[in-house]
């Protein structure tokens, strides 16, 4: 085989693979996404249950909101969709308002901010 049809392969051996590997980053980007949307939908469920019960034990709370925390930090590092970062924020002003909320003495803080970023963060992060 000469030289060039050597070369000329290697190219277009080269052509075919970049794709598919810049496809699985993007892959890996998408189901590390889901990922930690689902722990966060978890999270958020933890804190709907604690809070229904703040009253008894407020602690749980505050661990469900240290949860969130810990996966929006992580969630946060794997992604620079624009729609994701905004419910990412969303989601953090929500934790922040009923943490105060909690420290305030508040037995029933309203969560609607936090499930509905959570909600926001699921859609952003389902293909699809």
């Amino acid at each position: 085989m000469s030289a060039r049809r050597r070369t000329a392969l290697t190219i277009a051996a080269a052509a075919l693979i970049l794709p598919a590997t810049v496809g699985c980053s993007a892959l890996d980007k998408a189901l590390e996404c889901v990922e930690t949307a689902d722990a966060i939908a978890t999270s958020v469920n933890k804190l709907q249950e604690a809070v229904s019960t703040a009253t008894e034990d407020p602690t749980q709370a505050r661990e469900a909101l240290d949860d969130i925390d810990r996966e929006l930090d992580s969630l946060g590092d794997k992604s620079d969709n624009a729609d994701l970062s905004k419910a990412v924020d969303d989601l953090g002003a929500g934790v922040d308002s009923v943490r105060k909320s909690i420290e305030n003495g508040d037995a029933t803080p309203d969560i609607s901010p936090v499930t509905n970023a959570a909600t926001e963060i699921g859609k952003v992060c389902t293909p699809g």
